[in-house]
């Protein structure tokens, strides 16, 4: 872990009715609008999250390129580091969402398709700023697996890797995929649970500590978060360096202020 772990708030972002708004589902369907993400990012930064991560979530599914305007409205508005991923698939677009103010560029369907990109953009950009998103499901036809991993009722399944949003799997183990990552130059892996996204019943602690344990960088636990318990977890049980969570925030269930002053009761170091 770092020296101190990260409260990342999440912006879904998808055009509802011609409008870039921030929206919220489970396992990745069922989205309903929240809010501006421009306001939702102003909120945070003063609520003291750490970073920001902005997710165009429709952009690869769609064919089209990430919303460049709403970029660039949200880093005029905020601080503190944020990255920006969805329909990202060249050193052009990486480049032009840097100029647009993000500090760094999420990838997930195209460093799948195209993971030579990955290594070429930590070369050209610096592995600081290129994280790689991996969206994964539990599946239990373990002999298809490399390694199977103990689940908390007993059974045993691996972890594959899902694109284009949630909509696609594609036969890659989620833990070997991270590594491969991290040997290609990534600077961080967001590791987000399918099964648990929208849920409320807690990160996928599994695959969240297995991809920890496999890898050097710092991994971010996304997917299933309802309160800070569920924060502390990550970081405890799993070996996290930073949670994201979206719904909790953008209900205002509870504020980042708030997870970090429960984090810190119990011994978790978090900036002020």
């Amino acid at each position: 872990m770092k020296s101190y772990a990260k409260i990342i708030p999440c912006l879904d972002v998808k055009v509802v009715d011609g409008i870039p708004s921030v929206v919220k589902g489970v396992k990745f369907v069922d989205l309903k609008r929240q809010g501006d993400p421009v306001q939702f990012a102003r909120r945070y930064q003063e609520q003291g999250a750490d970073e920001l991560v902005f997710l165009d979530i429709t952009a690869s599914a769609e064919g089209r390129r990430t919303m460049v305007d709403v970029v660039k409205r949200t880093a005029q508005e905020v601080d503190i580091p944020f990255a920006v991923g969805g329909g990202i698939s060249s050193l052009e677009a990486i480049g032009e969402i840097l100029e647009a103010g993000a500090d760094k560029v999420g990838m997930n369907t195209a460093a799948v398709l195209h993971p030579e990109l990955v290594e070429q953009a930590a070369q050209e950009f610096g592995s600081d700023r290129i994280t790689v998103a991996v969206d994964a499901m539990r599946n239990f036809e373990i002999r298809k697996a490399e390694t199977a991993y103990d689940l908390e009722d007993g059974r045993r399944a691996w972890f594959e890797v899902v694109i284009y949003g949630g909509r696609k799997a594609v036969g890659l183990d989620a833990v070997g995929w991270s590594r491969k990552m991290e040997e290609l130059g990534a600077g961080e892996i967001l590791l987000t649970s399918m099964d648990r996204d929208g849920t409320n019943i807690g990160y996928d602690i599994p695959l969240t500590r297995a991809v920890c344990q496999a890898v050097g960088i710092p991994v971010i636990a996304s997917g299933g978060a309802a309160n800070a318990q569920h924060m502390l977890e990550a970081f405890t049980e799993a070996g996290a360096d930073a949670a994201l969570a979206a719904g909790i925030f953008h209900r205002g269930e509870v504020t980042v202020g708030q997870v970090k002053d429960y984090l810190r009761s119990h011994g978790i170091e978090v900036r002020i």
